[in-house]
């Protein structure tokens, strides 16, 4: 088993781009996209996608690859990527998946609970409650239906609260009762690297690119996609805070103030995950010297240990 995936994770802003294609240059690699909101072809700026020079460098994958209609999950990511692998290793190897999104992560590294495929009528009628009672509403809904769940969610987080609803209303059994993490063996080997800042130098850089995405045309590109903010990829930091905007709730430089927040406290959320995976080992994003040896010293040990 001489098949490796290193995994770059960290929180929005730290700069894991810039790392994960030093790495691929180095080792003549490709990349998987494991950030849930650069999945969708009708967002580019305000999901921070890689530029276009950086995806012609660099072969990607999962990169706006389908549309804000479509249904995706952490159990279709796990599937499609475990499907990919086999032949990224046949001319690649190690191959480097980075993202922001740890559920995600977590499915390919170790494997989620089998859940079953949600009935679309469901997913419609907590989008719709959403819509008329806001989040009260679903968090309401989801205490009487998985009460456990209900006590460990982030219930300020609507599309999480939407997610358990709908399953539980398509399998008739709460959701919690599917979250019994069962981790899974891989046939490759996991090298885990975790990037990491001084906290007032990751929210000046989440504030630049704030700024950064507004010059570059988020206003527009978030107007354009104003007709379908009910869908559940749009609830999202720096749209849903547009949309309000362009209904008069609220003023353009207060949307970006919230934008900037928001992303703030996103980032600390990615942080709170990722800080109970103890096979995170930790860098700053300017130590590349030391990731690129910590990496190739992993691969020779697994390899030293195999013979």
């Amino acid at each position: 088993m001489n098949r490796t995936l290193i995994v770059l994770s960290g929180p929005t802003c730290v700069g894991k781009t810039d790392i994960s294609i030093a790495l691929a240059r180095h080792f003549r690699s490709e990349i998987i996209s494991a950030d849930s909101r650069q999945f969708y072809s009708e967002m580019r700026i305000g999901t921070a996608v890689p530029s276009d020079e950086q995806l012609s460098e660099i072969p990607h994958h999962f990169i706006r690859f389908i549309s804000i209609r479509s249904y995706y999950s952490s159990s279709l990511f796990e599937r499609d990527v475990l499907k990919l692998l086999p032949e990224l290793f046949t001319r690649n190897n190690p191959v480097i998946m980075t993202g922001g999104s740890g559920m995600y992560i977590d499915a390919v590294c170790h494997g989620i609970d089998e859940i079953p495929d949600v009935d679309p009528a469901a997913r419609e009628k907590y989008q719709r409650k959403f819509s008329k009672e806001g989040i009260e509403g679903l968090r309401i809904a989801l205490k009487m239906l998985d009460p456990e769940h209900y006590s460990r969610v982030d219930l300020k987080n609507p599309k999480r609260i939407i997610r358990a609803l709908e399953i539980c209303e398509t399998a008739g059994r709460p959701y919690s009762t599917y979250l019994t993490k069962k981790r899974q063996e891989r046939d490759f080997r996991i090298i885990k690297i975790g990037l990491e800042r001084p906290r007032d130098e990751l929210y000046s850089r989440i504030n630049a690119r704030v700024d950064s995405m507004i010059a570059e045309g988020l206003v527009a590109e978030a107007e354009g996609l104003l007709a379908f903010r009910d869908l559940n990829a749009l609830n999202t930091v720096g749209y849903s805070e547009l949309f309000n905007y362009f209904e008069g709730k609220t003023t353009l430089e207060k949307a970006v103030e919230l934008i900037k927040r928001n992303t703030r406290r996103f980032a600390k959320r990615q942080m709170t995950w990722w800080a109970r995976d103890k096979e995170i080992t930790w860098f700053s994003p300017e130590k590349q010297k030391e990731i690129l040896k910590y990496v190739e010293d992993e691969m020779r040990s697994f390899n030293l240990k195999e013979h």
